[in-house]
This record gives structure tokens, sequence and C-alpha cells, in this order.
């Protein structure tokens, strides 16, 4: 059975990225011709949609996505949690620099906007002046303050200096929360951390059943002029952490206000 999954998903897959691949090259084509760049926002957001019904995600979201951009700073447990959120709100992504090198994966990245950094020699500097450029101009992005890839079973301290580009040009802070779960437990194969190769991730994931994913959008924070770097992202990290607590206890599938959308279904709609 799991094979024959891996089967259907992985052409699945494949298909999808011949596709997405086909759509970047379009836009990338018009681009040159017109000499003007289409918004790749809202193609991406469909091409994420997509994706996770390829991973056959089971997504649960909890609360809801601001209506204005914001600064988006969020546990990180894989690299599914980019296809994942990016389904849920037109956002723009900051990555480690080494995913811009992935086969593939890492062109499709560029052509969506994402931001690349590299460690050291002060880069984060310049990365989060581009924060703050992509702010002013009205569009949404996310970091991983964390840094790096956890198991999903505790939040990592959080780093304070790109929270900075939201105090730079008054933008709110949007705290979110990702676990993923499997048979009411974290689930073991979805992160990605140390030396996993994407490839074998991939194929592991894809032979599997699928595994909910829980998404906490908690209450937009506006960074107070008197908190250090350190203090916000200390407040922002217990915030994400105590949503990941409520996911791993349960206490969340027993609430009744849950925004609930499987990967390939229907939006979520709010509940009145």
């Amino acid at each position: 059975m799991a094979w024959l999954r891996l089967t259907f998903r992985l052409t699945a897959f494949c298909l999808f990225l011949a596709a997405t691949m086909l759509l970047a090259s379009s836009l990338l084509a018009f681009d040159l011709l017109t000499r003007r760049q289409i918004d790749r926002t809202p193609w991406a957001r469909r091409c994420f949609r997509w994706a996770c019904t390829c991973l056959g995600f089971e997504v649960r979201v909890h609360g809801a996505p601001p209506e204005r951009n914001v600064l988006y700073v969020s546990n990180h447990i894989s690299w599914c949690d980019i296809p994942i959120l990016g389904s849920l709100t037109p956002i723009l992504f900051l990555s480690k620099a080494e995913v811009s090198d992935w086969p593939i994966i890492g062109w499709l990245a560029q052509q969506a906007g994402t931001l690349f950094i590299k460690r050291g020699g002060g880069r984060a500097r310049r990365v989060r002046a581009s924060i703050t450029q992509k702010l002013q101009a009205g569009e949404s992005v996310l970091v991983f303050p964390e840094g790096t890839t956890g198991f999903g079973l505790a939040v990592l301290p959080f780093h304070g200096l790109l929270l900075g580009a939201a105090t730079d040009c008054g933008a709110p802070i949007q705290p979110v929360t990702i676990s993923y779960r499997r048979a009411g437990r974290p689930d073991p194969l979805a992160p990605f951390v140390g030396d996993d190769a994407f490839h074998s991730h991939l194929l592991t994931l894809l032979k599997q059943p699928p595994t909910r994913v829980d998404v906490v959008f908690h209450p937009a924070v506006r960074v107070k002029p008197e908190l250090t770097s350190s203090q916000l992202a200390l407040q922002l990290q217990n915030t994400v952490q105590g949503g990941l607590a409520h996911i791993q206890a349960g206490a969340l599938d027993r609430a009744g206000n849950n925004i609930i959308r499987t990967a390939g279904g229907p939006e979520p709609s709010h509940p009145r």
C-alpha cells in the first residue's frame, strides 16, 4: 500500500513541478517582454495549494491571517512549512541560502520572490533592510526567528535582529504556530533537521498516510518602542510556544471555533 501511495503521489508531485516550472517560465518571459514584473504572490499561493494537495496534508487553521500586510514570525519544523503557510495567505519568505541551490525547488523559490540569507558578514542587516522595503511596499514577509528547524516538540530561542524590520517601518508582527501530528502525537517524520536530504525526506512523506497540520494565527502584535529586540523576541517565542503547547495537549481539538480546511479542499470559511 505504501508503494502504491508513493507511486501515485510522486507522479502527481512531478506533474505539479513541471506545471509550476512552465508557469514560472511564462511569467518570467512576460516580464522580459513587457519590461514590468508581475506580482508573483497570487500565483505562488495557488502553487502552494497544489503542493499541499500532492503531499496529502490535512491542514486545520485556528484563527485567521490579518487583512493588512504584516511581518509573520513562526516556529520552523520542515521545508513543508513554506507551502503550508504560503497556501493560506499571500506571503514572501525568508530562507537559508542553501535552498537556492536545490535543483528546481531553488529556482522556483527565487521566482516566487524568496529572500535568501547567508550567515555572517553582516548579511543579516542587509536582509533586514530588504524586509523593511518589502513591508513598506505593502508586502507581507515571513521569517523563522529560530534560525533553524526543530523537531516540533518545543520552540527554539528566537533571534531578534530581523524582527527589527517591523519596528523600522511600523508594521505589526503576526505570530504563527505550526505543528505536525500523526495519530494524535507530534509527527516524527515531518521534521527536516540536521543533514536530512530533501529528496529522501520528500519520498518518506509521500509514502506515508496524510499527516495533520495545525496552524494557529495568534493576535497581531504592535511593537512597543520601549521593548528591546531581545525582549520582543522572547515575547513572540512565548506566544508561539503557548500555541504549540495547546496543540499538543489537544486543547484546540475541543475548541468549537476552528477554521478547518483539508489541503486541496475548499477555502476556509470563518465561523459566524
